[in-house]
């Protein structure tokens, strides 16, 4: 009988320690995933939290936990929580200039950029501290030398053309909302928005888009930019419209010429 009751202590204690270990274990493994790809010290962390506290809290809350969104609604300053966004959504958002948001529309537009490298680099560090969530892309995985244009130009058109036209030029949107235009936006960042999925766009994770796969997309899409143009103006490459568009104004441009011309003459 004593026995069978040591026995028993003994295997509770046993699982409380196992139990223990496997919940410090895990508790490791989150804090380090958490942590920036870009191995941010705690001092750059630090100096996030400053950052976000007095440009970015107003929103997001003291804690990054959000703001209630109906606020937005009623002109407000909701924001979504950036728990487990990553540095790669952060670096995405404040490096195109869209955080911070001067007020609730329909889609967050590119302005002038509010912080300098080092700054965008503290935030982003320090949002990734908070839980674990994409990060920025390395610079191997931006390295689209060896992409194949072709492959990228059939991935584009399969996956995004249909929002942001097959020449990367942005289109229209529902309710008022748009795709923006590729052409100014850095390798870096068109890696960021597919692991992200800014506004309307969905999420390409790795899974659905390999490394190798978005290496071929960047290097279309900086063929694209590149590209020259053997028949002159490109029109802002937006496909017939534009040009059929153009051509209909010149002709009748010039019938009113010659109109006016004959008009002339026969006086």
């Amino acid at each position: 009988m004593r026995r069978s009751r040591w026995a028993a202590l003994i295997a509770v204690i046993v699982a409380l320690v196992a139990v223990g270990a496997t919940y410090a274990a895990l508790n490791a493994t989150s804090k380090a995933s958490a942590a920036p790809a870009e191995g941010a010290t705690s001092a750059q962390i630090d100096e996030g939290r400053k950052l976000f506290l007095e440009g970015c809290s107003s929103c997001h809350g003291l804690n990054a936990e959000g703001i209630d969104g109906a606020t937005v609604n009623n002109g407000g300053n909701g924001g979504p929580s950036l728990i487990g966004v990553g540095s790669a959504s952060v670096h995405f958002q404040v490096s195109t200039g869209r955080m911070p948001l001067a007020g609730p529309e329909a889609q967050a537009p590119t302005k002038k950029v509010q912080y300098n490298e080092e700054e965008i680099a503290a935030l982003a560090a320090y949002i990734a501290s908070l839980a674990p969530g994409p990060a920025s892309p390395s610079e191997e995985e931006l390295d689209f030398s060896n992409a194949s244009v072709a492959e990228g130009g059939e991935l584009f058109r399969t996956n995004c053309s249909q929002c942001h036209n097959f020449s990367g030029r942005g289109g229209a949107l529902s309710d008022g909302a748009y795709a923006p235009s590729l052409m100014q936006a850095t390798p870096q960042q068109i890696y960021e928005a597919m692991v992200t999925g800014p506004q309307q766009m969905p999420v390409f994770s790795n899974e659905t888009l390999t490394v190798e796969d978005k290496q071929a997309i960047l290097a279309y899409i900086d063929d694209v930019k590149n590209a020259p143009n053997p028949g002159g103006q490109d029109l802002g490459a937006l496909g017939p419209v534009t040009e059929g568009l153009f051509t209909f104004i010149v002709g009748i441009v010039l019938f009113i010429a010659v109109a006016v011309w004959i008009g002339a003459k026969v006086r």
